[in-house]
């Protein structure tokens, strides 16, 4: 009976091993010379002064595209790279500094933003006229009469300008 268990147990634990095994995969593609270099772009060499990594003949940015290409083998993405490089070198080797890749980030919601803000501004001084014509006012009441004078006192007034002048 004890041997049983132990079959069922063991069964059972290589069943579930088999079901939470990871394949194993093939070797990635050595990435081709436009991907590592669509990386390089965004990367400055450490020797020379603003000259993009792609197109810079030192041996130094050799070995950095050839650094590149075994981290994009490797599965890395373009982030993950720059953010190695500026961890190792500083980020004065990075193309785009971080805090304008957050503003390009944040560039878009800015915009959209304002253009709520025109759309409201502009409705919102309008709204006057939109109210004229969509929204009928009662009819005013009209003035009330002049107040009457009495005649008596009318023709007073008039003698004595007559006499003064």
């Amino acid at each position: 009976m004890r041997s049983a268990t132990l079959k069922i147990a063991f069964l059972l634990a290589f069943a579930l091993g088999w079901l939470y095994a990871t394949p194993v995969s093939a070797q990635q593609p050595t990435p081709s010379d436009n991907q590592v270099n669509a990386v390089a772009h965004e990367l400055y060499c450490p020797v020379c002064e603003n000259i993009p990594l792609d197109v810079c003949s030192t041996q130094a940015c050799a070995q950095w595209r050839d650094l590149i290409r075994q981290k994009l083998a490797a599965g890395w993405s373009t982030q993950k790279i720059d953010d190695y490089f500026a961890a190792q070198y500083g980020e004065r080797v990075l193309a785009v500094p971080p805090l304008q890749r957050s503003f390009n980030q944040l560039l878009p919601g800015l915009i959209g933003a304002g253009i709520l803000a025109g759309v409201g501004l502009v409705f919102w001084t309008l709204r006057g006229s939109l109210r004229s014509v969509f929204v009928k006012t009662p009819e005013s009441t009209p003035p009330p009469p002049p107040p009457t004078v009495d005649a008596e006192l009318l023709d007073r007034v008039e003698k004595d300008l007559r006499q003064r002048t």
